[in-house]
């Protein structure tokens, strides 16, 4: 018994010392959105308007390709497990160079494309220009962005999630004060706050760039660009990206049909989604300390340690889960008022809560085994599994979720407990826990 305190102990430091630093490195990307727009708001609706429909894309165009971070942490964390630390640094140097490679497809799409993909996405007449220069002037940042996916990931698997909570910290206030230099000082308005932000993305992908150097120097490894080695990430990523589309479905088909509603609907569910949003970074947090614990055990060859973390961290997930879902049910008086005073919304907003509140212990579950799975490799089974849930719960939301807001967003609920159930499914076999420096 008094191992298995000890144990447990061992375990709830390891997670921590990973999961808080991860939670105030992940907040930085709403931060600076929230940033951005809290500047241009200052110029005006349109200007407003635009950011609104360009950050949209770029989000949209960036965390597509989050499997850069999430396969090579898993990637990494193997080869440190197995005690190869020139491996997993030359492991991450493939990663950043496939995300370079990315970069350039997607900036090359990006920038004819501006003015069409603004009015894909809805921007109205007076404000898709702002839209348009926003984009074009941060597609020079697409880059910078896929490098820190891509560094964060080596970092992480190097059980290192303090230096991008750092480079974040610094990132966000550069942002903020080359965007009051740029918008207001130089008076180049919306196009000042995309400057001002690709800058503060290219000095955090230097500094990201520097420590993987620094990082490849002292271990021997090479910097130069490996085919076979960009092959292999892309390999391991690729089904990771079909996670991430189906993920993206079901987000997308929710928003079309409380779209359809009506403006009262669209709105709270708007607000509801937006903190359903920030409460799953402190869920992720855990799941990334999941993908970098497990990927260090499992390289060690380490099952049983892998199979306690695990049961650990799903612990964690429930409780952390429970923790968050009562905050928000009871908490739902106080946030209401701070997005809108519209008491129609308030109406429909307080019973979105309620549900997204009970959720959230499911949400737990859910964050915690998809983490504990990347960071096993398992990243196909992930793929079937997100398209299996898509399946099921695309016909619930088309037909029941669009009689009421409610019914959408338990509907959603529905989705988590399939996925919920996909996951542990998998948890509880064998088939994941495959031993190794490299996943076969």
């Amino acid at each position: 018994m008094t191992y298995r305190r000890t144990m447990r102990r061992d375990h709830d430091r390891e997670i921590l010392s990973l999961a808080i630093p991860a939670f105030g490195a992940l907040i930085a990307e709403p931060l600076f959105l929230m940033a951005d727009s809290a500047i241009v708001g200052h110029l005006g609706t349109a200007q407003l308007a635009g950011l609104g429909v360009a950050a949209a894309l770029l989000t949209t165009l960036v965390n597509v390709f989050v499997f850069l971070a999430y396969a090579t942490t898993a990637a990494v964390a193997r080869r440190i497990g197995s005690g190869d630390r020139r491996a997993a640094i030359q492991q991450g140097i493939d990663g950043v160079w496939l995300a370079l490679l990315i970069a350039v497809v997607v900036v090359a799409a990006a920038v004819p494309l501006a003015g069409e993909l603004a009015r894909l996405f809805g921007a109205s007449t007076s404000a898709a220009p702002f839209s348009v220069t926003y984009l074009r002037i941060s597609a020079v940042g697409i880059p910078a962005m896929l490098v820190v996916l891509a560094a964060t990931g080596v970092l992480r698997g190097l059980q290192d999630t303090r230096t991008p909570l750092v480079v974040a910290v610094a990132g966000f206030t550069w942002n903020i004060l080359l965007n009051l230099v740029l918008v207001y000082g130089a008076g180049l308005g919306i196009a000042g706050s995309a400057l001002g932000t690709v800058i503060s993305q290219w000095g955090m992908a230097a500094a990201y760039l520097a420590v993987v150097v620094r990082g490849a120097r002292s271990t021997g490894a090479s910097v130069k660009p490996d085919v076979a080695g960009i092959r292999a990430s892309a390999t391991a990523g690729a089904p990771l990206l079909v996670r991430t589309l189906s993920l993206r479905a079901v987000l997308l088909i929710a928003t079309a049909v409380a779209a359809r509603m009506g403006d009262a609907d669209m709105a709270a569910y708007q607000i509801a989604l937006t903190l359903w949003s920030f409460l799953a970074f402190a869920l992720d947090a855990i799941a990334i300390a999941g993908q970098a614990i497990v990927g260090r055990y499992l390289g060690a060859g380490d099952v049983s340690g892998t199979r306690a973390a695990t049961r650990r961290m799903v612990e964690w997930g429930v409780g952390t889960g429970v923790v968050l879902g009562l905050l928000l049910v009871v908490a739902r008086p106080l946030l209401e008022p701070l997005f809108t005073a519209d008491l129609t919304v308030h109406h429909l907003l307080d019973r979105a809560l309620l549900v997204a509140g009970l959720m959230q212990p499911i949400c737990g579950v859910v964050f915690v085994l998809d983490g504990v799975l990347m960071g096993a490799g398992d990243g196909p089974y992930l793929a079937w599994a997100m398209l299996g849930t898509l399946a099921g719960y695309a016909p619930v939301a088309l037909t029941f979720g669009s009689s009421g807001l409610v019914a959408l967003w338990l509907s959603i609920g529905f989705c988590m407990v399939l996925r919920m159930l996909f996951l542990l499914h998998r948890a509880r076999g064998s088939a994941w826990l495959v031993t190794g420096a490299v996943r076969a």
